[in-house]
C-alpha cells in the first residue's frame, strides 16, 4: 500500500472539492467509473448524493468501492 491519502479535487454540483484517498482507492475508483462508462466527477456525485449525512464523502467513497469488489 502507498500509505498517505492523496488528494485530488473533484467538482459536485458545480462546485470544488478536494478529496483525500489512499492511491489504490483512486485507481479502484476510476476503474468503476471506466467501467460504468462514467468520468468521476459524475460518480462521486451520485455517491454524494446517495451517502449519509453523518459520513463523510472519503469515507463514502471507499465503501462504495469495496461493496463493488464484493459483489464481483
Amino acid at each position: 500500500m502507498s500509505g498517505r491519502p492523496q488528494k485530488h479535487s473533484l467538482t459536485l454540483k458545480g462546485h470544488r472539492t478536494s478529496v483525500s484517498l489512499e492511491a489504490e482507492f483512486w485507481t479502484a475508483f476510476r476503474e468503476i467509473a471506466d467501467t460504468e462508462g462514467k468520468p468521476i466527477n459524475v460518480l462521486a456525485s451520485e455517491i454524494d448524493a446517495a451517502r449519509e449525512t453523518d459520513m463523510g464523502l472519503a469515507s463514502a467513497i471507499r465503501v462504495f468501492i469495496l461493496r463493488r469488489f464484493m459483489d464481483r
